[in-house]
């Protein structure tokens, strides 16, 4: 039977929004050590995103859930910067939905709503290990820019112009 993914804007204190958000740390930090995340360093992920992730719902913000029926296959998230630039963060798909489109069509879904909010500009920061990631923002015609922050966990930073 096929299934059917929807994707719908989700404020991030959603529960489901916040498991998908500790799903997606706990992928990227057992990713960064190569090997399972502890419970503390989630934790910590956790708490120093809590900040970040506040912004991502109106005015300042939005967020994203990909899901089939109740069960979360993915999210995304645009923060509005200022000066019509949009900066794209937490883009996830769970691992047992990967290679289904599920990335690209979150991704799809955050620069038509970036356009309708009059941004011009998408910028986004990653990490060398995440290789499926820069291969995503590559394919939507993102192209790596000058670092914009002082991240130290990102290592390749891009950007797209909106037309």
């Amino acid at each position: 039977m096929p299934t059917t993914v929807s994707i719908a804007l989700t404020p991030p204190d959603d529960d489901a929004a916040r498991a998908a958000i500790r799903d997606y740390l706990t992928d990227i930090v057992g990713r960064y050590y190569g090997r399972a995340a502890a419970a503390a360093e989630v934790e910590r992920a956790l708490a120093d995103a809590a900040p970040d992730d506040a912004f991502l719902e109106p005015p300042h913000g939005l967020f994203w859930l990909a899901r089939d029926g109740d069960t979360v296959l993915g999210c995304a998230g645009l923060r509005f910067t200022g000066d019509g630039i949009g900066l794209v963060t937490r883009v996830w798909t769970a691992p047992a939905a990967r290679r289904r489109g599920i990335a690209s069509a979150l991704l799809t879904t955050l620069e038509t709503a970036a356009r309708a909010h009059g941004l011009t500009r998408l910028r986004l920061d990653t990490r060398s290990d995440l290789v499926e990631a820069r291969a995503l923002y590559a394919r939507h015609g993102f192209t790596e820019i000058p670092a914009f922050n002082d991240d130290p966990y990102a290592d390749h930073w891009f950007g797209k112009r909106l037309t």
